[in-house]
């Protein structure tokens, strides 16, 4: 009995411990290798492996779904593959964070015996192996945002390119190397996505795959179709910017026809009762008052 309590807090403290040093020693782990593939030479042909291709994330790969792995990638390609959370640290810190909900709900349950606390400890376990996914699924959506509202103004600036003779590649790197923000950020993955070989129209399609913005994936079929038919460039550009720009004011006058109601909320629940309060109270105590003193009399 002394001992459980010391191999509960071992199961939550030697988790949350390796999770700290996945994401501390990776970046020195990838140094390392570097660094011996360049003494070693090319004549060595066998390179040390990175991380993410052996130990706890090669696991964590096998214990997971392939369908639900395919799901996490495409979310991280969405919120921009941040470099503080690739797909085999995600896969490792899923099972480590349920593993320690895990020992926290198991020593709650230990203290406090009951079905409340049993069914609390697979809530807060299910909710450790998913708070990865919401935050990332938060960013992405931050930055979904941010394309939608970058994307006029970004085929402005391809337009003007075009229309000054360089071609619509020529533009979009132009764009991406001058503008600001996962919209830039995307032309330039397109981008480098044909300079490895990769062929117009997938890497086009990859770029709306990589989206849900709705104009961008009606942009990009409408590129892909101009290719195919032989449609000049300037003009689909200049109906796709007149369009977006439409879209973005309508956009904006739905929200400001939605702010009404959603002020409405918080003046019934917070600011009228105070205001009710200030008004109403001082006519309220003194009638209290006159009523007290009336029936002190009459007594």
């Amino acid at each position: 009995m002394i001992a459980l309590p010391g191999i509960f807090i071992a199961a939550v403290v030697l988790p949350i411990g390796y999770l700290a040093w996945s994401f501390i020693s990776v970046d020195t782990k990838s140094l390392l290798v570097i660094r011996n593939n360049l003494t070693r030479g090319v004549e060595a042909g066998q390179a040390a492996p990175a991380f993410g291709e052996k130990g706890m994330p090669e696991v964590a790969r096998r214990f997971t779904p392939a369908g639900y792995t395919a799901k996490l990638d495409k979310l991280l390609a969405r919120a921009g593959r941040p470099a503080t959370m690739p797909l085999a640290r995600l896969l490792v810190a899923k099972p480590l964070l349920a593993l320690a909900g895990a020992a926290v709900g198991i020593l709650m349950t230990a203290i406090q015996p009951g079905v409340r606390m049993v069914l609390l400890a697979l809530f807060l376990t299910s909710l450790c192996y998913f708070i990865p996914d919401l935050l990332i699924l938060s960013k992405a959506q931050e930055r979904q945002k941010a394309i939608q509202l970058q994307l006029p103004d970004t085929l402005d600036q391809m337009l003007i390119s075009v229309e000054a003779g360089l071609g619509f590649e020529s533009a979009m790197a132009r764009a991406g190397a001058n503008g600001r923000g996962p919209m830039a950020e995307e032309l330039v993955r397109t981008l480098q996505d044909m300079q490895m070989g990769r062929a117009r129209r997938d890497s086009y399609q990859a770029l709306a795959d990589r989206s849900t913005v709705p104009e961008l994936k009606g942009f990009v079929r409408a590129v892909v179709q101009a290719d195919v038919y032989g449609i000049g460039i300037a003009k689909v550009l200049r109906t796709q910017a007149r369009q977006m720009r439409v879209k973005r004011r309508q956009r904006a006058e739905e929200k400001a026809m939605k702010l009404p109601v959603l002020v409405l909320f918080p003046l019934l629940f917070f600011i009228f009762p105070t205001l009710f309060i200030i008004i109403m109270g001082p006519a309220a105590i003194n009638m209290i008052e006159v009523f007290s003193q009336g029936g002190a009399l009459g007594g």
